[in-house]
Order: structure tokens, then C-alpha cells, then sequence
């Protein structure tokens, strides 16, 4: 990149873990899930959230499914410890559920959150402070020593708050800027907090390892937290909680093989809100679960809800294209992708067997709130295929499929012309306007048609070139005794090569629809549509249609 001098920037050292485990490793249960939506998410906002937008997000996470829920910081404002009080007073945290507020290692600091988390059944105070080496030398000065001393500080502090509350308190420690410190210290530091705190079996401890800034890929933080969890004392008491930002953009990778790496639990945001690029979004992850057939304990199934609430409380747009969620990721617009999804949904309904394989769509959008209907939509870079899906899906016409590339040709004019995407009922006025209200040199005015004996007999009225004809014609059938009472007068040659109907509408209204393709020496091909009520006038009328558009 130009300007940029030599050495400003060094690659991430490797991890000496050279029998690493994790790679061989799969994903089977979901971790435990810990949202801190209410705290890290509400920081990073232009307009920090109110008491009531944190009431109504409390009660989206909640309903959702989360069982530990950061609350937010209630030594640092009014408002934080006011929601936390608001929270104990009004009975409103439910008794399976363990709120998480997060304090420094300052006794009036700890104080204060004690005081906030009077009455309160269950809760975790996260214990933090600043563990890298570009904070112990330039933010704060201090050696690992000191630094050491001031977590246990911290610790001491909250066993002294601990043994005057009136409640079950569980220690979650973070050295913060895990990434970027070194693992011999992380490992250090953390295994003087547990041993301080005296954790035991039924005294677990909570260590965070937060990629407080994403630095490396992803392999790096999974070799870390493989590292870490092979180097914790009383491992088995421990649950490793993973934080990740999204510096680099890999936030939801590096959390699934920190999964695989030991993690047990997951501390992240609703839609990836959070400080710069965010922290890791749940919804990507617990959606990734559900795509292996891994049940993730919480409840997606109206993401539209979940989008709503969001934007609501932290006034910020979802992108149109983020996983799962966005506007446009069950859409398709272009030709052969919609394609390959008409003819995947139409697999999925025909057979018995539940597992979803329809391409382009890794999820069923019908799992977590999505409709169909804007699954295929149309623009000049659509297919014959899309439009005919819109047609079926949205006003109950099944074209046969050699007619698609027919009607395709026309939208996609009428897009290029436009130059934007074309609405459904857009879609139905071109295919109204090229099969229906066509302009016309042959007028059908009635036909009447009595079958014996395997043949039938017709009357067939119409007007030709502004001459009222009416003729009588035998055949195998309406169409073929049709087609022999037109050719008596009409002077265009041509056969009937496909035919196909069906009906339209539910029962109480329903219309027959039929198509019918000619072909004649100069015509290769050429499709007709009909309507009525009667299947053999709707077939009549579609090969007039046919024949008006043949012959024009």
C-alpha cells in the first residue's frame, strides 16, 4: 500500500502448539450463551439507550432465550444503576435467568454494584482490567507484577462485598486485551484470580478471553484458547467464555473454533452491535448451529421481530446483506440462481424426506419468520425461471416450462428499459399484456362444442380482419374440432404442438387456465394463454391467443 513505511506493521507470532487439538474437533453442542446487548452494545451507541428502549431489549433477550444477561455497568451512571434497581424492584428477571454487570477493580466502584445488585437470586460480576503489553506500558505504567496486584486487589474486593450480600455472586475475571498479551502472563494472572478467589466445585470462576481487539486470523485465537485451557488450574471448575470483536472481520469464525478449541461459553450482541466493527453477533452464530443440525437453545424464529427491536433501541440500520437477517439474503435476482431455487423448492415439497438441500439457500427462510415471496425477485439480470416462479407463486399461473424463456424475454426488456427491479404486479402486466390483451386481427365471439361417440362437434363464431365468420368443425376433442372449423377460413397454416392446464384461485372461485404452443413453417414456436370458467372455452381462447400473437 502506498506510503506506508516499512516494518509499521508486523505479522501476529504463531502459537507453539504444535499437537493442537482443535482442528480434528466438531461443533455438537451450543455453548453457554451470555448477551451483553444491554452493556458493551449500549456503549457504542450514538445515543445510548433509555430506560424504557432497555426494558423492552431486556425483554427481547429474555424471550429469546438467553439465561445470563449483562445488564450493563451500574457503578458508571445513574441511568445504569437505576435500570439494574428497576429490574430487582419490578420482579422482572425471570428465576432461570443470571444477570451479569461488569465493575473495575475499585472499591467504590464494587460498592456501588453491590448496592445495585441487592436482592437479586443469581448474578455474575465481571471483574476486568488491562493485561496486554501495549497497556502495561503505555495506558497505565505498570509491571506484570502490578498489574498482577491490581486483579487480586479487585478480587479481595468483590469476596468482601460477597460475604455481606444476600445472594448466590459468581466470579467471571477478563484480563482484558487478552489477544495481546502474552500467554505465559494471561495464564499467570488468571490462575492467581481463581486461587484467590478459592475456586472449588461448587465456587466456579467465569475466565473471559476477549479478543477485546481482533489481531491475528482465526486459527491464532483458537490456538490461544486451546493454549489457555491447557494451562488453567482446576480447569474443570473453570468455564472459558469467549468475547470476540470484529476488527478483522473473522469475529464469528474465531468464536466457532474457539468452540472447538474448549470454549464453554460465548459473550456476544444481537446483529453484531458493539465498540468499531462490533462484537461477534449471536443470531450468525446460533444460526450457523441450526445449519448443523445443532440446536442452538435459542429462539430465531421471527427474526423480522428481532430485526425490528434492534434497530429500534440502538437507532442503526441492519445491512441488507448481513447473514440470516438482512433483506436481501433470501433473495435471488440472478437467473440461474433462481433457478436452481425454483427447482429446489419444488424437490423439497415432492419428497418425503425433511432434510433441507434446496442450493443458494443454506436455511429454510420459513424457519425463522421469512416468507417465500421475496425469495425470487426480478431485475434485467433474471432468468425465465424467476419470472415464471412469480407468476405461480404470486397469482397462480403455472406456465409450462418452454413458455419461460417466452415471458422472460419480455420482462427483461421491460427491466432493461426501466433500469430497476420489477415489482410482481409489474411482472403480471407484461404477461397480461402479451397473452391476454394482446392486439387482435382474430376475435373468438362464442363456441359451443357436444362430444358422441369418442369425436366432437363444434360451432365456432369469430370475426376475421373485421368479417364475422361462423363455422362447424369435428374432431378428437374442443381444441382439434376448433382448430378444423378455424382453418375452413383462416389462411395461417399452423399445428398445435403442446397443451397443458390448470386450475386458478381456491374453490369457491376458482378459473381453468390453459396454454397452448403453435408452431407453423415460419413460427417455430408460439404460446397462447386462456381463462374462463369452462376449461374447453379457456382452451379455445388460448389458441386464439396463440394465433393473434403467431400472426400478428
Amino acid at each position: 500500500m502506498k506510503n506506508i513505511p516499512q516494518g509499521k506493521y508486523k505479522p501476529y507470532p504463531k502459537i507453539d502448539l504444535p499437537d493442537r487439538k482443535w482442528p480434528d474437533n466438531t461443533i455438537t453442542k451450543a455453548p453457554l450463551w451470555c448477551s451483553v446487548d444491554l452493556r458493551d452494545g449500549n456503549q457504542a451507541l450514538i445515543n445510548p439507550m433509555s430506560m424504557e428502549k432497555k426494558l423492552e431489549l431486556f425483554a427481547l433477550l429474555v424471550k429469546l432465550g438467553f439465561k445470563e444477561i449483562e445488564v450493563g455497568f451500574p457503578s458508571a451512571s445513574k441511568i445504569e444503576f437505576d435500570f439494574l434497581r428497576k429490574l430487582v424492584d419490578d420482579k422482572l428477571i425471570p428465576d432461570d435467568v443470571t444477570i451479569q454487570v461488569l465493575v473495575q477493580a475499585r472499591e467504590h466502584l464494587i460498592a456501588k454494584t453491590f448496592e445495585a445488585l441487592k436482592g437479586v437470586r443469581r448474578s455474575i460480576v465481571h471483574l476486568y482490567n488491562s493485561t496486554s503489553v501495549a497497556q502495561r506500558k503505555i495506558v497505565f505504567a505498570k509491571t506484570q507484577d502490578e498489574i498482577v496486584e491490581l486483579a487480586l486487589n479487585g478480587v479481595d474486593l468483590v469476596k468482601k462485598y460477597e460475604a455481606q450480600h444476600d445472594g448466590e455472586i459468581v466470579l467471571e475475571y477478563s484480563p482484558e486485551s487478552f489477544t495481546g498479551t502474552e500467554l505465559e502472563f494471561a495464564a499467570r494472572i488468571c490462575n492467581a484470580v481463581t486461587a484467590r478467589w478459592g475456586i472449588a466445585k461448587n465456587r466456579p470462576v467465569i475466565i473471559n478471553l476477549p479478543a477485546t481487539v481482533e489481531m491475528a486470523t482465526p486459527n491464532i485465537y483458537a490456538d490461544q484458547v486451546e493454549w489457555m485451557g491447557r494451562h488453567l488450574e482446576n480447569r474443570e471448575h473453570i468455564l472459558i467464555s469467549t468475547h470476540t470483536h470484529n476488527d478483522r472481520g473473522t469475529s464469528v469464525a474465531a468464536t466457532e473454533l474457539a468452540l472447538l478449541a474448549g470454549a464453554d461459553r460465548v459473550e456476544g450482541t444481537l446483529l453484531s452491535n458493539g465498540e468499531r466493527t462490533g462484537n461477534v453477533d449471536i443470531i450468525t452464530l446460533a444460526l450457523n448451529m441450526t445449519t448443523q443440525g445443532v440446536d442452538s437453545g435459542l429462539d430465531f424464529s421471527n427474526v423480522n421481530e428481532v430485526v425490528e427491536i434492534v434497530e429500534k433501541v440502538t437507532e442503526l440500520p441492519t445491512h441488507p446483506r448481513h447473514p440470516y437477517v438482512g433483506e436481501l439474503v433470501y433473495t435471488a435476482f440472478s437467473g440461474s440462481h433462481q433457478d436452481a431455487i425454483n427447482k429446489g423448492l419444488a424437490y423439497q415439497k415432492a419428497k418425503e424426506d425433511p432434510f433441507w438441500e434446496v442450493p443458494y439457500l443454506p436455511i429454510d427462510p420459513a424457519d425463522v419468520g421469512r416468507t417465500y415471496e421475496s425469495i425470487i425477485r426480478i431485475n434485467a439480470q433474471s432468468g425465465k425461471g424467476g419470472v415464471a416462479y412469480i407468476l405461480e407463486k404470486n397469482f397462480g399461473y403455472q406456465l409450462p416450462k418452454a413458455m419461460h424463456p417466452e415471458i422472460g424475454r419480455y420482462v427483461q426488456v421491460v427491466s432493461d428499459q426501466k433500469g430497476r427491479e420489477l415489482s410482481a404486479e409489474e411482472i403480471l402486466e407484461i404477461f397480461k399484456a402479451n397473452y391476454f390483451e394482446m392486439p387482435q386481427h382474430i376475435v373468438l365471439k362464442s363456441f359451443t362444442h357436444t362430444s358422441n361417440g369418442g369425436k366432437t362437434q363444434c360451432e365456432l363464431s369469430y370475426e376475421y380482419n373485421g368479417k364475422a365468420i361462423t363455422q362447424n368443425g369435428e374432431g378428437n376433442g374442443p381444441i382439434d374440432a376448433c382448430k378444423n372449423a378455424l382453418m375452413k377460413d383462416y389462411k395461417n397454416e399452423f399445428v398445435v404442438k403442446s397443451y397443458s392446464e390448470h386450475s386458478c384461485g381456491d374453490k369457491s372461485s376458482a378459473k381453468a387456465v390453459a396454454y397452448i404452443e403453435i408452431e407453423s413453417k415460419d413460427i417455430l414456436s408460439c404460446f397462447g394463454v386462456g381463462a374462463d370458467n369452462d376449461i374447453a372455452l379457456a382452451s379455445v381462447k388460448a389458441m386464439f391467443s396463440a394465433v393473434n400473437r403467431a400472426f400478428a
